[in-house]
């Protein structure tokens, strides 16, 4: 199995996200930034090893909510997933790292090269087997971790018609839709991220 930390990942400079207008937390408005942080000019591959250990790039993350009524889907990340980390804590976010192989400059750029790891990731790591809709709603920075500092979330909610998803990847345990008040009443022990989310897209939400 090939080892994750030598994969080529997407990155843009952080300072693009300082001349854009860097914020803690849950940022609602992704048109404010996408075209920036998606531009031709800023983007580059570099080994997620190095990166991992380098604040003066973002990596971009698509990170997908499963929504099915007042259902979300949740898992705890397992030690077969890439971010040591971030083991044992529960999200609601599905998704990954944009590898050079998701690459497409010559039929649309990184626009295009986007969407395609979006899509790779949600396919690697769950089925779903329901008619759905999809919105990007948000963008996720979290300056106060290691982690936090050397990625970039990209907030999507997948509104599905009915609750049947099932997990490919097995790093993903203990998955399943459950309530919001399910979630609000473990908060503690979702991922940063997922917290963020939580408070941002779901605070009057049962």
């Amino acid at each position: 199995m090939p080892d994750p930390m030598k994969e080529q990942v997407l990155v843009v400079p952080a300072r693009i996200l300082d001349d854009l207008g860097r914020f803690q937390g849950f940022c609602g408005d992704p048109d404010r930034y996408l075209r920036g942080l998606l531009d031709r000019r800023h983007i580059s591959f570099h080994p997620r090893s190095q990166m991992e250990e380098d604040p003066s790039f973002k990596q971009i993350i698509p990170y997908c909510i499963l929504r099915c009524g007042g259902a979300v889907f949740r898992y705890t990340r397992g030690k077969k997933l890439g971010e040591r980390r971030l083991h044992a804590l529960e999200s609601i976010g599905v998704g990954g790292h944009i590898s050079r192989s998701d690459e497409r400059p010559l039929i649309g750029g990184a626009e295009l090269t986007y969407e395609e790891a979006m899509h790779r990731e949600l396919e690697e790591e769950v089925a779903i087997d329901s008619p759905y809709t999809e919105q990007c709603v948000g963008l996720i920075n979290d300056d106060s971790s290691p982690v936090g500092q050397v990625h970039l979330g990209v907030v999507h909610i997948f509104d599905i018609e009915k609750p049947q998803v099932r997990r490919r990847e097995t790093g993903l345990t203990q998955a399943g839709f459950v309530t919001v008040g399910e979630l609000r009443t473990g908060r503690e022990r979702l991922e940063t991220w997922s917290q963020f989310c939580l408070d941002a897209l779901f605070a009057c939400k049962e």
